[in-house]
């Protein structure tokens, strides 16, 4: 295994990811050195309550901390980006500070993109109303002014994606019977910062949920039709990381040196971003989030393993790459074998982890459900990236879902 630096810096599309135990102590000059002055920690209620947590990047701001805004919420509700910017407001802040896993981060960088489209909650409404299908991005033609620090404690990879989405009808207040969103073209933060040592005050089944989820973009950049030898070498080195270290700091494998294996998932987790293509997996996370109010990591836990089987029968998937980042003989093997075991591989990752295996466990399915959702997963954006030479049909997906159910 290749080693780690304790600490970089490395530029990417305008952030600069500051990666390191105790970089929260950088924080204040960092903001400094860019002439921001007054920083709003953007988070959700228990992280806010996590001293452990909050208290490095307390002391980190200094007398930049402008003050702390508590109240996302899983649900990325667009009144809460709006509560959100009205705080920002009242406190005078230059920049937010954003704290925690997806729901926080996408909040905040969606808040700005909000900001800089200049609707009122209740025209969103009306448009949503109007055309519920297509409500169109915020501020297409504008560009956000208030800048973002993300400071992720989760594996999810919401820290250097380039959308995100706000709920702006629940699935229940919907018209459509789907939850209405709008979305950002967010700009990048202008800084990720990633101390493994912020990571390891998160729970550990908040840890094991959102393993996979980082875990399944650096699984599906090899395989899809846009892919790079640049976004395959991220992603493999970043494989090779996780597939060692995510079982022993967010599930049930033991590690000799916890502390170092956190600084090699944190590593992994940043590595499996750059230049990532999400895919087929993910598809199937967002036909299951039209359907119900469910974690998409905890589907994209259930489906990998399936969906892998199903690519690898049907085209080649990138076997070899994605052996070469689980740790899987290839050399003098046939393509089926090294398939086989490519699974294999990635299914004990994720029954080391505490998360279902199962669709049925979830709570909010139907195996009734599975046709439709198979119809939207077709046609997902993200099948525009499936490995070249694959026919997805609604028929070939459905069957992925019954063999996961």
């Amino acid at each position: 295994m290749l080693p780690i630096a304790d600490s970089f810096e490395h530029g990417y599309h305008g952030c600069e990811i500051l990666y390191g135990r105790g970089r929260a102590a950088d924080l204040g000059a960092f903001l400094g050195d860019r002439g921001l002055d007054d920083a709003l920690v953007v988070c959700g209620s228990n992280v806010g309550a996590n001293d452990d947590l909050m208290d490095p990047i307390r002391e980190g701001l200094g007398d930049r901390l402008a003050g702390v805004f508590d109240g996302t919420t899983p649900d990325k509700r667009i009144e809460d980006a709006y509560d959100l910017l009205d705080e920002r407001a009242a406190a005078g802040a230059d920049v937010l500070v954003a704290v925690g896993g997806g729901s926080s981060l996408d909040t905040a960088r969606q808040a700005p993109m909000l900001d800089a489209d200049g609707r009122d909650l209740e025209r969103i409404r009306a448009a949503a109303e109007e055309s519920p299908d297509d409500l169109g991005p915020l501020a297409p033609d504008a560009e956000a002014t208030i800048p973002v620090v993300v400071i992720p404690t989760t594996f999810a990879g919401a820290d250097l994606s380039t959308g995100g989405s706000l709920v702006v009808r629940s699935a229940d207040a919907s018209p459509t019977g789907q939850p209405l969103t709008v979305s950002g073209d967010a700009p990048m933060p202008i800084a990720d910062l990633a101390d493994p040592a912020l990571f390891e005050t998160s729970p550990e089944s908040v840890l094991a949920g959102s393993a996979m989820n980082g875990f399944d973009k650096g699984i599906e950049t090899p395989y899809a039709a846009d892919a790079t030898p640049v976004s395959d070498a991220t992603a493999i080195h970043g494989l090779r990381l996780l597939a060692d270290s995510l079982p022993g700091v967010a599930g049930d494998r033991s590690h000799p040196d916890p502390e170092a294996s956190m600084d090699r998932a944190v590593a992994g987790a940043l590595l499996v971003q750059i230049d990532r293509k999400i895919s087929v997996i993910h598809a199937v996370g967002h036909g299951f989030a039209r359907r119900y109010d469910v974690q998409q990591g905890a589907v994209h836990a259930i489906v990998a393993p399936h969906v892998l089987a199903y690519l690898f029968e049907e085209v080649d998937g990138s076997r070899r790459a994605l052996a070469a980042g689980l740790g899987v003989a290839a050399e003098g093997r046939s393509d089926e074998a090294v398939a086989e075991d490519v699974v294999t591989a990635v299914a004990a990752v994720r029954d080391d982890l505490a998360v279902p295996s199962r669709l049925r466990e979830l709570p909010e399915t139907a195996e009734n459900d599975l046709p439709v959702i198979a119809e939207y997963v077709v046609d997902d954006w993200c099948m525009d990236r499936a490995p070249d030479g694959l026919d997805a049909t609604p028929k070939g997906i459905e069957g992925v879902l019954r063999a996961a159910w």
